[in-house]
């Protein structure tokens, strides 16, 4: 912990003294002094707000969108439908199909609907910033969809291939574009 008055060591860089007087032009070691480096300023907060409640209103409607996507019934296909907690399977059964769109559909899908939780949820919620806590986060709500979907909704089963394809898309998300969001919306600052 610095004292007041002075910058933690982390954030110092070593800069000579310049000057006629200083040690140097005695013959003397040169002094080093240490100035502040720039430190990233969170946006003002009116851009803060405006960002964070754009960010909340998207992941309203990305709830909104995977509910109707994911928790309509489908009685055509109730007797195809089967549940699988073996990690794989249904991604081998999608890649061994013989039209290659189809598994292309299933596998995409699944990624694209995992990708707006690696992106917005740090940007509401700066605590859940960091690759795990993401992944954990879109983890835990997919396992509560997917359980929701087996139990309740006719044709639907349970898959946690499609739990596995969700967070990949979280993590590709984050990674790609919701770390650098987040980081512009909600700089740390810097105690002194």
């Amino acid at each position: 912990m610095a004292r007041a008055g002075t910058w933690p060591r982390s954030l110092l860089r070593p800069r000579t003294a310049p000057g006629p007087d200083g040690p140097a032009a005695r013959g003397g070691p040169a002094v080093e002094r240490a100035e502040p480096e720039p430190v990233r300023r969170p946006l003002p907060w009116p851009l803060r707000l405006l960002a964070v409640v754009c960010a909340f209103l998207f992941m309203v409607a990305f709830a909104v969108v995977l509910a109707r996507l994911t928790l309509n019934p489908s009685p055509a296909s109730e007797a195809f439908t089967h549940t699988n907690l073996h990690p794989g399977r249904s991604l081998e059964a999608y890649l061994n199909q013989p039209a290659l769109r189809d598994a292309v559909k299933q596998i995409g899908g699944n990624v694209l609907l995992g990708v707006p939780f690696g992106v917005l949820v740090p940007v509401v919620a700066p605590r859940t910033r960091g690759v795990l806590r993401v992944l954990l986060l879109t983890a835990v709500v997919m396992l509560l969809v997917e359980c929701a979907q087996g139990a309740m909704v006719t044709g639907r089963a349970f898959d946690i291939d499609d739990v596995i394809l969700n967070t990949t898309g979280a993590l590709l998300g984050y990674l790609l574009l919701g770390r650098r969001m987040s980081r512009a919306v909600h700089a740390r600052r810097v105690r002194a």
